[in-house]
């Protein structure tokens, strides 16, 4: 019984002693690996800051193949893959029954036979369907309006999809831009 509870110890010394090697082995590593390393000068230098061309008021749009001497003109920047565009469905129809002289262009990332479809299938109708890159034009999401004048510079800007108090608004501006320019 003795030889037994010998031979317990040892083995129960043993693991303790492995597993406080393995700690400060452990230990070791970290240490050499946080403290260890000299400072890297580079490492301290921020990244340089991520500039994206973001469409503000004020902005002069250019799109290929869209004249803005037409007078005023609200581009829709739409995606077919874009729920908050189907959504909104309802608000572009409404739109596109009653532009007054307003001009509607919808600017898509997909080619055009595919936006045609696209709000053919919403009942949406508008003058012209282009494709253009979004990012290229500072849009960074959709859906996105963007109430343009007859030089091409951004009047207003709207972003997402709209509540109902903000649609108003969106009519209201329509409204009073058209007033502007007569």
């Amino acid at each position: 019984m003795k030889r037994q509870l010998s031979l317990a110890r040892m083995l129960e010394m043993g693991a303790n002693a492995s597993i406080i090697l393995a700690a400060i082995l452990f230990s070791v590593v970290l240490a050499k690996f946080y403290l260890g390393q000299a400072p890297d000068k580079k490492d301290k230098t921020p990244p340089p800051p991520v500039t994206q061309n973001v469409l503000q008021k004020g902005d002069v749009l250019s799109i290929p193949n869209v004249n803005w001497r037409n007078g005023q003109t609200l581009l829709l920047a739409l995606s077919t893959s874009c729920r908050f565009c189907t959504d909104s469905a309802p608000f572009y129809q409404r739109l596109s029954k009653d532009p007054g002289d307003t001009r509607l262009v919808a600017v898509f990332p997909q080619e055009n036979s595919e936006g045609e479809r696209y709000l053919s299938n919403l009942g949406v109708k508008v003058d012209d369907v282009e494709q253009a890159s979004l990012g290229d034009l500072g849009i960074l999401g959709t859906p996105t309006l963007v109430l343009v004048d007859s030089t091409g510079k951004v009047i207003n800007k709207w972003e997402g999809a709209l509540s109902p108090a903000v649609e108003s608004e969106v009519i209201g501006q329509l409204k009073t831009a058209l007033a502007r320019n007569r």
